[in-house]
């Protein structure tokens, strides 16, 4: 939404002035008011309010003005002087409302394509974001690196969504100026300054904001690529930093999930950096996507699987999209049974957190990777009797394996036996072993329910003759 202009209070002010003509007034000098200074050059006054039929009145122009009362002319009263009565006060060309000041050189410009030059992209907005608060920041850095005047409002619209906004500044040149603020912290988030998709004028080569003030990025913030665009705004790096989190309810607001989620992720040492390290959080009643504020912070919270929140247990993975590597990690009661049992130290205690524990692969794994290859995946502990004997509970145990096994690589099949050998088994069909391994590698050695998790290779002949019984 567009900021309200503002009124110019001078001129209402001047406005309510008694212009009654019956006496002559004093200023503060002691010169009637009307009468020009010594030295002044005469000159006629407007009528306030023509005859009828007559043409309207014509503004004076500057230099027709006495010197007493145009700001900064040599003999001038200065800002403070006060105008005669009839006659518009002429501000100077500083002072002028910055959205009725068109820029320089654009004086007979299309009015919406000069508005476009004047607008710029703002990208990376962190959750939280408002119009009022983002002009008040970016004025204050461009007031302080001399990008505008030390007074000057070099911003006069914002349109805050949810991830982006477009600033509208002042004038062209100030729009320039603006692009220097490329690369600026803001609240945990590295703002992406440039201009909009839409603008075909001139290519200005701004700097950074590191190249303009010679201040390193804030470890704690999203670094810029190489190329110039930001983390945040590279869809294939965005991907690896963000999460599914399934299993929510419609009670779980942004706020609380952000807030719930990273502090787990900082009493237990899967934060990297002082912080939250959830920059942005998008729910959508039984399911929510976080982003991460890096690679390595997003790896780590895969860990906060089955972590229980609100009555529910949260499914924490790899979104359905995400095509990069596969990291080694447990869930949220593996965590927990290491701090009980000593393995693990709370970093507030002096220890190094779970972030290490969870880094070399679970010793199931690594026996797995000795055996043949198969497609097929074998998991045992996950399941009991009782879990597939209801028709409800069967089926959405079905739907959890398929999106959390699928996340591991292309999942042909899902198997869940509910009689005979192949009984509180899961088995997966994975298109290649390669896929097969990675599902090996991220599910061995889980605990669920107090089980530790076992997954190993499992014979494809015996698979589709639906033999489920242990041994080749």
């Amino acid at each position: 939404p567009r900021a309200p202009r503002r009124r110019d209070r001078g001129r209402d002010r001047s406005r309510s002035r008694s212009r009654s003509r019956s006496r002559d007034r004093e200023d503060a000098a002691g010169i009637p008011v009307g009468i020009p200074a010594a030295g002044a050059v005469p000159m006629p006054l407007v009528p306030i309010a023509a005859p009828p039929g007559a043409p309207p009145p014509i503004i004076p122009m500057a230099n027709q003005i006495p010197p007493s009362i145009v700001p900064g002319m040599a003999g001038g009263a200065g800002m403070g002087a006060i105008p005669p009565i009839g006659v518009a006060p002429i501000a100077p060309m500083g002072a002028a409302i910055p959205s009725m000041l068109p820029s320089m050189g654009m004086l007979g410009a299309n009015p919406a394509q000069d508005k476009i030059n004047r607008e710029l992209f703002v990208g990376n907005t962190p959750p939280g974001t408002s119009d009022t608060l983002l002009i008040t920041f970016l004025t204050g850095a461009m007031r302080r690196t001399n990008l505008c005047g030390p007074t000057e409002t070099p911003i006069i619209t914002c349109r805050v969504n949810q991830k982006f906004a477009f600033i509208e500044c002042a004038t062209t040149e100030i729009a320039n100026n603006a692009l220097n603020l490329n690369g600026i912290p803001f609240m945990g988030s590295q703002l992406k300054v440039s201009r909009p998709s839409k603008y075909v004028g001139p290519i200005v080569p701004p700097r950074t904001w590191q190249e303009l003030t010679g201040t390193p990025l804030p470890t704690n913030v999203v670094p810029m690529g190489s190329t110039g665009t930001i983390g945040g705004m590279n869809p294939e790096e965005k991907l690896q930093r963000e999460l599914f989190i399934g299993n929510t309810t419609p009670e779980m607001t942004a706020q609380m999930l952000t807030e719930f989620l990273g502090k787990a992720m900082e009493q237990v040492g899967l934060a990297t950096a002082p912080g939250n390290p959830i920059l942005n959080c998008r729910p959508s009643g039984k399911f929510a996507f976080v982003e991460l504020r890096s690679k390595e912070e997003a790896a780590n919270a895969l860990n906060l699987n089955n972590i229980p929140y609100l009555g529910s247990a949260l499914s924490v993975r790899r979104p359905t999209k995400y095509a990069g590597p596969q990291t080694p990690h447990g869930n949220w009661e593996d965590i927990l049974a290491k701090y009980m049992s000593g393995e693990l130290t709370l970093p507030s205690q002096g220890g190094a957190g779970a972030a290490a524990a969870v880094a070399a692969p679970a010793p199931a794994a690594a026996a797995a990777a000795g055996a043949t290859p198969t497609r097929v995946v074998e998991l045992k502990n996950m399941l009991t009797e009782a879990d597939v004997s209801s028709d409800q509970d069967y089926e959405e145990i079905m739907e959890d394996t398929k999106d959390e096994c699928g996340s591991f690589g292309a999942l042909k099949n899902v198997v869940i036996p509910r009689s005979g050998p192949g009984l509180t088994k899961i088995f997966l069909e994975y298109m290649t072993p390669a896929d097969a391994g990675k599902a090996i590698q991220q599910l061995a050695g889980r605990t669920f329910d107090g089980r530790k998790v076992t997954a190993v290779y499992f014979n494809e002949d015996k698979f589709n003759s639906q033999d489920y019984s242990d041994g080749n």
